[in-house]
């Protein structure tokens, strides 16, 4: 593998449940990515400042510090047009899921999910193939 098909490989994973974390990881993992991880919206940042070319961040709406949509407002503000979100969350309201899209995610997976939701997401993105 090349390093420019290694950094179009890699996701944060964004969720202060460590078992959530675990099995996006797994999923993750599973299609070929290298994965990143954080408890919340502000360690999150950190990491997008640390580890180059991550292409794609699974986020939980629901966390401490700072929440999923939060964290997507500040990450779109700061200019990063690049990175694809995918807010993975219990939030069901429609008006919720609304308001999460028009902050800046670009996908909306709803928990409980499987390994096929989150490829099928990933696939409308672009990030994985056929």
């Amino acid at each position: 593998m090349s390093t420019s098909e290694q950094i179009d490989h890699r996701a944060l994973v964004i969720d202060d449940s460590s078992a959530m974390r675990m099995i996006l990881s797994r999923i993750m993992k599973g299609l070929g990515f290298e994965v990143h991880q954080a408890c919340n919206g502000v360690e999150a940042l950190s990491r997008l400042d640390e580890v180059a070319g991550i292409r794609v961040a699974l986020v939980d709406w629901n966390m401490p510090e700072m929440d999923g949509v939060e964290f997507v407002r500040t990450v779109r503000a700061r200019g990063d047009r690049q990175l694809k979100v995918l807010m993975v969350t219990s939030e069901s309201d429609v008006a919720r899921m609304q308001s999460a899209l028009e902050a800046g995610a670009d996908e909306y997976a709803m928990k409980p999910f499987d390994a096929g939701i989150i490829r099928d997401k990933l696939e409308l993105l672009g990030l994985v193939g056929t």
